[in-house]
């Protein structure tokens, strides 16, 4: 028989380790779903029941076998689990909303102060109390006593996250505030426990030492919300236009989130910090945020997590519950570090504004400590702070805070209605997930000489409204680039338009954050259709194009457009806004919907250039009328469904608070209702969806050739 445990079998027994976590934590915790609970508590109770309480006890040969106490082998399975807790609070930080954390800072200041003050005041009274017998060095009573108090007093935000993430509350505003009160409980108290261990190793309190990590850690904030944001998205751009393997973002991404964290360890504080923030600033990119996070969910539930979480359930030992003593200063532990968590978070709530549901679900996420406050510990215990005994009264307020959390937390979270303008927001949100324009994350401007100002002012329009990155491609007459100052004027057009825009669309509820990015790119081709298809291969969601009107085409089958707008409007795969005519001053908006998937998603550029304009827009809707129907009742009777399509957009434009004039028409031919509902409104800009017929030549219906051949005014084609 081979022998797993043997140096030579490492890497073999390696593999039976993760094959058996996997597969026990999968299977419990798919038991835990079933009975309404999160898959965290059956992976917990997996690692109780790979652990010594359970299969140590029943079959140790067995035991020590998979999991031998050899230091190499346990740092194996260790590194993992804790690579996967950073990829875990990546994620974490991407959902994490900035601007929502702003509106409800107060909340999370009062949260945050009342939640660690309490449980410290606790940890610090009963450290004090504690017989001499149990204690590392009497002579240092004060410093022990501190160093339970900051146990005591930290949360998981491990624990916290992954509760939020499985519950769907990763939205939601008590969600965030959880994990932000999380986040600065553990920042908090990781800079203690450096303050702390510092002076147990050298014997007095460093002032020098503590100071410089509360600066390093202010100063790293700082950086990263100001400097750090812009470069993100910048490097992200970068990698994601210039490199050719698969995935290179993501790599840029992974060794961005090691490196984050080695800093904040560097500076004294715990990686997680590191990891965290570098998730918020990855999901403050406009580019590919929501496919990156798709992409590293995967792993991460498949993977990381269920060995993470049924590891640190292996760590639990029940045996130690057999000795009177301990066991009855364990539930005296328990108890306080219970009571001061729940009684400051619930406090902290309330002062914050909170419900009494809402408090208490925020007090008992605060409860879960986890496997950050096992790190503390063990910390403690190395630099001779703690003592065995308290060490593992310490760890039992872990397990059984960390045990009981999830389905009270659950609970409580499930009771908890969205109100007001949490309410609003969310709904917002679902209805965006289906719409068009909310998922548009980089746009494509073509500007050529005569037929470009057009379309890169409503493009500018649309990025500055819903804070899209916009790139220019600015194209001479005969292809390639144009001189710079061409470049130079588009950009600075295009800003300008993006920060009017921004500061149009903001409201009371959701202020004007800093415009998008403009940025100019270098034609790589002679030929003008060839470089504007070798630039969008780069990862764009939309293309604006100009083009100036031609003369009518001769058969029916034409379109009348310019070679280059013919070329990409059949090749490239996502939505292309083929700009006609000058650009008018001021906007009177104008959008024809037909009830169709393409006009519906005009439309939606159409109420999203109202807004960044600050205009109103008028919603056409041409109705064919029945056969059957008398020539005197065309304009008077209007279909239900017809009144259905106008009302699905004015539910649009009202979202996205926008003024709105809604005109149901019943005409045989739609082009003749638009024309004469043109030259009736005196609008100035038509937005028009259109969609792509079969046939070697371009043509995109008889109502959008008809429109371009007799309207006068500015029109906006949306091929998608």
């Amino acid at each position: 028989m081979v022998n797993l445990a043997s140096p030579e079998h490492a890497v073999a027994l390696f593999i039976v380790q993760i094959a058996v976590l996997l597969l026990a934590g999968r299977l419990m915790g798919e038991l835990a779903q079933r009975v309404g609970q999160p898959p965290v508590m059956g992976q917990l109770v997996a690692g109780i029941l790979l652990g010594p309480s359970l299969l140590g006890t029943l079959a140790p040969q067995v035991y020590r076998a998979i999991f031998p106490a050899t230091p190499e082998q346990k740092a194996m399975v260790d590194g993992m689990s804790q690579f996967g807790v950073l990829l875990l609070l990546l994620l974490s930080g991407m959902e994490t909303d900035l601007r929502l954390l702003q509106r409800i800072r107060r909340t999370a200041f009062f949260s945050s102060a009342c939640g660690m003050l309490f449980p410290f005041a606790a940890g610090f009274f009963v450290a004090q109390l504690l017989p001499e017998s149990v204690l590392p060095d009497p002579n240092r009573r004060l410093l022990t006593a501190l160093f339970v108090a900051t146990c005591l007093a930290v949360s998981s935000v491990k624990i916290v996250a992954m509760i939020i993430l499985d519950s769907g509350f990763q939205r939601r505003n008590l969600g965030q505030l959880i994990l932000a009160t999380a986040v600065v409980d553990d920042t908090v108290g990781w800079i203690t426990v450096g303050a702390l261990a510092g002076v147990a190793s050298r014997g007095s309190f460093d002032l020098r030492a503590a100071g410089t990590t509360v600066i390093g850690t202010l100063a790293f904030l700082a950086l990263v919300f100001t400097v750090g944001r812009r470069g993100v998205a910048r490097a992200i751009r970068w990698t994601n236009d210039n490199t050719r393997s698969d995935f290179a973002v993501m790599t840029l991404i992974l060794v961005f989130m090691c490196g984050m964290a080695l800093l904040t360890e560097a500076i004294g504080v715990h990686t997680s910090l590191g990891a965290f923030v570098g998730g918020i600033l990855v999901g403050q990119s406009p580019l590919l945020s929501r496919r990156l996070e798709e992409q590293l969910r995967g792993p991460i539930v498949a993977l990381f997590a269920p060995v993470f979480f049924t590891l640190a359930g292996r760590s639990i030992d029940l045996r130690i519950l057999g000795d009177t003593r301990l066991l009855a200063l364990a539930g005296g532990f328990v108890a306080v570090a219970c009571a001061g968590k729940l009684l400051g978070g619930f406090l902290g709530g309330r002062l914050g504004g909170l419900t009494s549901r809402e408090a208490a679900a925020l007090a008992f996420g605060m409860n879960a400590r986890g496997s950050t406050e096992v790190v503390v510990a063990t910390i403690g215990l190395t630099v001779g702070i703690l003592s065995q005994p308290i060490f593992t009264l310490i760890v039992i307020v872990a397990i059984t805070t960390t045990i009981t959390t999830p389905p009270i937390l659950k609970w409580l979270l499930a009771g908890i209605p969205a109100r007001g303008d949490e309410r609003e927001r969310l709904e917002r949100e679902a209805a965006e997930a289906n719409q068009f324009v909310p998922h548009i994350e980089r746009i494509l401007v073509v500007t050529e000489p005569r037929c470009g100002d057009l379309a890169v002012r409503l493009a500018g329009l649309l990025a500055g409204a819903h804070q899209v990155t916009t790139t220019i491609l600015p194209l001479d007459a005969d292809g390639g680039a144009r001189p710079p100052a061409a470049g130079r004027r588009a950009l600075e057009t295009v800003t300008r338009t993006v920060e009017r825009a921004a500061r149009r669309a903001a409201t009371e509820k959701e202020p004007a954050p800093d415009p998008p990015e403009v940025i100019v790119a270098t034609p790589t081709a002679d030929d003008p259709a060839e470089a504007v298809l070798a630039e969008s291969a780069k990862g764009y969601d939309m293309i604006f194009v100009g083009m100036a009107r031609m003369p009518a085409p001769e058969t029916e089958q034409g379109t009348g457009c310019g070679p280059v707008a013919e070329r990409i409007v059949k090749e490239f795969a996502g939505a292309t806004a083929i700009a006609v005519g000058e650009t008018p001053e001021p906007l009177r908006i104008m959008v024809a919907v037909t009830g169709t998937d393409y006009s519906r998603r005009a439309a939606e550029v159409a109420v999203a250039i109202a807004r960044g304009a600050g205009t109103s827009v008028t919603v056409l809707h041409v109705a064919r009328p029945d056969p059957e129907m008398g020539l005197t009742r065309l304009e008077r009777e209007v279909p239900t469904t017809a009144r259905a399509v106008v009302r699905d957009i004015e539910a649009l434009a009202r979202r996205e608070g926008v003024a709105f004039r809604s005109v149901v028409r019943t005409h045989r031919l739609h082009e003749q209702a638009i024309l004469r509902e043109l030259a009736a409104g005196r609008h100035n800009l038509l937005v028009l969806g259109v969609n792509v017929r079969p046939g070697d030549t371009l043509f995109l219906g008889e109502t959008a050739a008809e429109i371009l051949r007799r309207a006068s005014c500015a029109l906006l084609l949306v091929k998608s």
